[in-house]
């Protein structure tokens, strides 16, 4: 029996409600707590169907009046069972990270009560102290998620607890738990005078300094002090990560954390206690303290120790650089030294070392220090790093699938010392290679020879491997200096297409990609290009997928470097048959540059026999089923199909005429798909349906034929994948208009609006699928204006009874822009309806009144850009037009509304949409969202640096501005760097009302008023405030500039025809 907590909840209430409040809170009957224990023990059995019953009552419990508190007392009572704790601890997380206040959007205001509030609030810092560190971890994200939302504003206290309990001993561990929360949160923010990440290093920073010094200075530590020194070094690099804080500007303050770090640093790490494990080892307390010191010498390095990137911080850098700089070289050095005597060092430590010496190599006398130790750090050192190792054979024989994505992933390259490793080498020759890269090729040469000279049985794989990525790494430098770039075809014959027929893996797959480097050379032999083509031809049906996939990437050298496309044209079958095979293998976007390469070089003949091939594998895949391992395969390839008849399709999408004669056997496939129940495609398919539908010039009866299909799936087995369905259901609608809303067999417009009623009227259906349906009303609305008029009502009808359900702002401005498309649509016929349900004014207090609200930084709090507005341009657009047209009812039907106020709300819409486009204008790459945002982000444990131009490149690839996929090629053997900027347009579905100018309509709107009622509207312009005068004044000029634009384009447009 669970009994009462003896560590009952302090709440701190004030006045006699909130007494009343806290003395329900503590007296409640054992029988709640015991019951409630008794749901969340449920929730640990083994048997699935008693553990869904208790998670399922604990989803109908969360919003109950003391939930929260019987949560936490169970949390805090030690006579309760731990895993029972446990269950309560990351039930209270996974509720309070949901509902408090987090994000626009969030519905926490409304669901949370204040009392449960304030006593989280009062509670929380108090129970981190007294539960144990399983728990503990469960609290820190609720306070991390209390803090990011209310510290300092509603809730300044954390800070005040964090410096008292600093000075208790005690409590020291608890108090840098809580400040590492307060630190990171700030950490994306400047820490100048008055910013909050500034007086949380004024208020605390003096006592953590004393607090590390006294840890430094111990003689033997123990592991947990190793815990609190990690934990204050993450709090300094949180601290650090923007700028340097005025704290430190004080050399003498400088010196003491300079010396603490650099005494850490060169400090051995304890030997007992160590784990073998090398996964446990590598978290193991100590080696995290030199992972977070490095982190944080690495970030004043490459922050503030280069002059170039110092302005006002000057006095950092000349501190930095002159005095430590050098040291902290030297400890690295020594440090990793001990890597050439098979001694452990952590990657990740490896990694950052290697980043700072990579950096230092670029300042005089920082490579001065280097020098003397070059030969030996280069040699012995980095190169062993580079080659082939036993943790890279582990993974190619247990997981070759998740070897060749790590190939290809750059985030794997940010922590891999292999990939530290060889951009060092790459960055000496870039900087310093007038003395090093003959060093380099001579080492390579070197190798070669080693390994040409040893018996088979000796033969250094391994190390010929490394010699190849450094030889592939530095093709850029070799193709362009003599006299290394006469001799690179000699050793491309000699040392690399040789091991394309080796007989180890690795290797085959290294010549492959060396050999994707060196294809644009000029050759001197015709034969050598033509032999190394072949080879790479054959490789692809390698035995293992590493080579394979490394075969098919440097196949797309080969092919832009190919004079004679007939040299390609007799293995184009066999490059079709496994290019179907690899993509259903592996997903792997360097595949598909060169399918894209491929389709670009051989053309409309090449796609449709490309086309009809996988078409041809897809049907033998599905028709040959004789048992379920068989069926799963067979999908499985049917799925690689999809996704590269997909690439195909969005192709060749210049091409339009070629869809007519690629429909028939489509047509086919997307039957089979949609009646076949494949969860795991639909949305493949979909997106292919998205592709067909846009990219061709007009719907035809075949693919119409598809539509009830796509309605049966998305009503039945689907529905998971209804906003999938909304960009082709768009195509559809808008290419195929008359057609959607005159056939009656099927009814294509029944069939919409029945699944569109079904999906909003369901109250367990997910927001996505709700805010899809309101997206679908639209583009009926839209496109079939003025013909769907007996859709109007039903539509309305359910927005509002959906609307009055939801306490979610967000979704209230979703279903608030179906009230404005109905009234674009036909305003007196909407106000009609409103009427007969009664809410014209609450619909209209409402858009008022969510129009009106701003957040504490003065923008806007709704109809703004975020994850539920990813397209804000069409949302405001729509706003402004359904305020305008509301203006066109005649005033006998608009008795709940002054027309004033409905002009003003509408000036007010149209200012707000008439900035923003300004804003779009002076900045044409993105329109930034009001909150901002760096693209930094981060773990707990590991930060990620996430600027734009970090060695990748992104090219936005966009179908019909609503598909996009992110490709980035790059070098995935390390080295070297790619890249542009990523794109971040602002994708929206093609809708008419882009040809549709708010301000222009607004001014058009206000003239037909004019000429109808003179007086009447001379009146109102009399009784408006002169603020709104002069908004209006300024979006009549701007519309009729907007005009004259247009006009003088027609004339330019008509004279270039003439």
């Amino acid at each position: 029996m669970l009994k009462q907590s003896r560590c009952f909840l302090l709440l701190h209430h004030r006045g006699k409600e909130s007494s009343a409040a806290c003395h329900h809170h503590i007296c409640f009957g054992a029988m709640d707590l015991q019951s409630l224990a008794g749901i969340l023990h449920a929730a640990l059995s083994p048997n699935p169907h008693e553990r869904k019953e208790a998670l399922h009552s604990l989803d109908q419990l969360q919003y109950a009046p003391q939930h929260l508190v019987r949560l936490m007392q169970i949390i805090v009572d030690n006579n309760c069972d731990m895993g029972v704790r446990h269950v309560a601890s990351i039930h209270f997380k996974n509720f309070i990270v949901k509902n408090w206040s987090p994000i626009y959007g969030s519905d926490v205001q409304h669901r949370m009560l204040q009392s449960d509030e304030d006593m989280v609030r009062d509670n929380i810092l108090i129970f981190i102290t007294q539960v144990p560190p399983l728990l503990r971890i469960q609290l820190g994200e609720c306070l991390k998620t209390i803090i990011n939302s209310d510290y300092p504003v509603k809730w300044p206290h954390p800070l005040e607890w964090v410096k008292h309990n600093l000075r208790c001993e005690e409590e020291v561990y608890c108090a840098l738990f809580v400040l590492q929360i307060l630190s990171k949160r700030f950490m994306l923010i400047s820490t100048k005078k008055g910013a909050p990440g500034y007086h949380i290093v004024e208020e605390t920073f003096p006592h953590l300094r004393y607090i590390f010094n006294r840890l430094v200075q111990i003689v033997n530590p123990s592991l947990e002090a190793a815990d609190l020194i990690k934990f204050i070094c993450k709090i300094f690099w949180y601290s650090i990560h923007v700028d340097i804080p005025q704290h430190l500007f004080d050399q003498d303050i400088f010196d003491v954390w300079m010396v603490s770090f650099l005494n850490l640093l060169e400090r051995p790490v304890p030997s007992e206690g160590q784990p073998v494990d090398p996964e446990l080892r590598k978290s193991w307390g100590w080696w995290k303290v030199k992972k977070w010191i490095a982190n944080i010498l690495n970030r004043l390095f490459t922050r503030f120790g280069q002059f170039e990137m110092v302005f006002s911080q000057r006095t950092v850098f000349t501190m930095f650089h002159k005095h430590y700089a050098g040291k902290i070289l030297e400890c690295h050095l020594n440090l990793l030294n001990v890597v050439r005597f098979g001694d452990y060092l952590p990657d990740r430590v490896i990694n950052l070392i290697l980043q700072y010496l990579t950096i230092s190599i670029s300042r005089r006398s920082l490579y001065a220090l280097i020098q003397p130790r070059l030969d030996v750090l280069l040699f012995e050192i980095i190169f062993p790093l580079i080659c082939f190792n036993d943790n890279d054979q582990k993974l190619w024989d247990e997981d070759p699938q998740e070897y060749a994505r790590k190939g290809y992933d750059i985030f794997e390259d940010m922590h891999s010392p292999s990939t530290a490793a060889m951009d060092f080498v790459s960055e000496l020759v870039r900087k310093r290679g007038k003395e090093n890269l003959q060093k380099c090729i001579q080492f390579i040469v070197e190798t070669f020879k080693r390994y040409d000279e040893a018996s088979i049985e000796y033969k250094p794989y391994r190390q010929k491997d490394g010699a190849l990525r450094v030889f592939g790494t530095l093709h850029d430098k070799f193709k362009e200096i003599e006299p290394y770039k006469s001799e690179l075809e000699h050793m491309l014959v000699h040392h690399v297409f040789p091991e394309l027929n080796s007989p180890v893996g690795h290797l085959r797959a290294k010549a492959a990609w060396v050999a994707g480097q060196y294809a644009h050379i000029s050759f001197s032999y015709q034969n050598n290009f033509q032999r190394a083509l072949q080879c790479i031809v054959l490789r692809l049906q390698d035995s293992e997928l590493p080579v394979r996939v490394d075969s098919f990437v440097a196949l797309r050298s080969f092919i832009e470097a190919c004079k004679d496309m007939n040299e390609i044209f007799p293995i184009l079958p066999r490059l079709l048959d496994e290019f179907s095979k690899l993509m259903n293998e592996v997903e792997n976007e360097a595949l598909v540059f060169t399918l894209e390469t491929m389709l670009d070089k051989f053309g409309e003949d090449f796609t449709l026999a490309l086309y009809y091939n996988l078409a041809g594998v897809f049907w033998r895949r599905m028709n040959t089923i004789k048992d379920d391992d068989e069926a799963s395969r067979n999908r499985a390839t049917g799925s690689g199909c999809l996704r590269a008849i997909s690439i195909i399709l969005e192709s060749v999408s210049c091409l339009p005429d070629l869809f007519v004669q690629i429909e028939p056997t489509f047509v086919l496939i997307m039957r089979r798909m949609l009646t076949n129940n494949d969860q795991e495609s639909f949305k493949k398919v979909l997106e292919i349906l998205s592709h067909v539908t846009c990219f061709s010039r007009t719907i035809s009866p075949d693919m119409w034929s598809l539509w009830p299909l796509m309605m049966e799936a998305l009503t039945d087995w689907a529905t998971n994948f209804f906003p999938n369905a909304l960009v082709p259901i768009n195509h559809y609608i808008s290419k195929g208009t008359a057609h959607f809303l005159t056939c009656k067999e099927p009814d294509y417009q029944q069939s919409l609006g029945n699944v569109i009623l079904s999906v909003m009227s369901d109250k367990n259906m997910e927001d996505n699928n709700i805010v899809t349906a309101l997206k679908l009303i639209e583009v009926v609305l839209q496109n079939c204006r003025g013909q769907v008029d007996h859709w109007v009502s039903p539509f309305i009808s359910i927005t509002v009874e959906r609307l009055r359900q939801t306490d979610k702002s967000y979704l209230e401005c979703h279903f608030i822009q179906m009230i404005a498309d109905a009234l674009y649509y036909n305003a007196t016929l909407t106000i009609s309806i409103l009427k007969k349900l009664g809410v014209v004014s609450e619909i209209f207090h409402l858009w008022f009144d969510l129009l009106s609200q701003v957040q504490k930084n003065g923008s806007r709090a709704n109809f703004r850009k975020s994850v539920h507005f990813p397209s804000l341009k069409h949302e405001r657009k729509v706003c402004c037009l359904g305020l305008t047209s509301l203006l066109t009812v005649p005033a006998d039907q608009l008795q709940e509304l002054a027309l004033g106020d409905m002009l003003c709300a509408t000036l007010d819409a149209l200012h707000v949409y008439k900035d923003q486009i300004n804003g779009t204008l002076r900045d044409k790459k993105y329109y930034e969202d009001e909150d901002g945002g760096d693209g930094l982000y981060a773990s707990d444990d590991e930060m990620y640096y996430g600027f734009p131009n970090d060695g990748y490149q992104a090219n936005a690839i966009t179908l019909g501005k609503c598909f996009a996929r992110a490709t980035k090629p790059f070098n995935p053997h390390g080295g070297g760097d790619s890249g542009d900027e990523y794109s971040d347009d602002d994708e929206e579905l093609q809708s008419p009302v882009q040809e549709v100018n708010p301000l222009v309509f607004f001014v058009d709107t206000l003239k037909a008023m004019q000429s109808l009622d003179p007086s009447g509207f001379k009146n109102l312009h009399q009784t408006l405030d002169p603020v709104y005068q002069h908004i209006a004044r300024n979006i009549a000029r701007s519309a009729e500039e907007i005009e004259n634009e247009k006009l003088e384009k027609a004339i330019i447009n008509m004279s270039l025809q003439e």
